[in-house]
């Protein structure tokens, strides 16, 4: 696999995440033939499949390791761990909750504020929801995030749109 490497996890802010070597950027940019943006990637972490997305910040090309990725992976900071990398063609969709979905049509500011949020954003708001694993995890944070996008408090890490 020539795609695969071991790095040493690190953090920034409260993310944890690898630099991907040079030469297999390069590959997955001629892939995806682009090398700006969002590049949809899938591999596996000590060989536990994943789907994520690689991203440039701060000048550089990370791979954010989240919790489904890798159990505890802001606790780990520092350790080695095996990771194989490859460009993802396979079309994302992301779907809203049917619970979200009601909660923005009852609520038209919140709405409006959702439609002018970044797709990206967007798509993190609908995938945190998505991912919850009980009907009152999803109803709690559905409130929160209308909440939030009322104008109120904070949802997923982030401030007030």
């Amino acid at each position: 696999m020539t795609n695969q490497f071991n790095a040493k996890l690190e953090i920034i802010g409260v993310n944890p995440f690898v630099f991907v070597p040079e030469k297999i950027l390069n590959s997955i940019f001629k892939q995806a033939n682009k090398d700006k943006g969002a590049i949809p990637i899938r591999g596996t972490i000590n060989e536990k499949p994943f789907k994520q997305t690689l991203i440039k910040y701060s000048g550089a090309w990370r791979l954010y390791i989240n919790t489904t990725m890798l159990k505890d992976s802001p606790k780990r900071t520092g350790e080695k761990i095996k990771v194989f990398v490859e460009y993802d063609p396979d079309e994302r969709i992301t779907t809203m909750h049917s619970k979200l979905k009601i909660a923005l049509a009852k609520n038209s500011k919140a709405k409006k504020v959702f439609d002018k949020l970044s797709p990206s954003r967007q798509k993190e708001i609908m995938r945190y929801i998505n991912n919850l694993k009980n009907e009152a995890s999803v109803k709690a944070n559905v409130a929160r995030a209308i909440q939030f996008l009322s104008g109120n408090g904070r949802f997923v890490g982030r401030d007030r749109p």
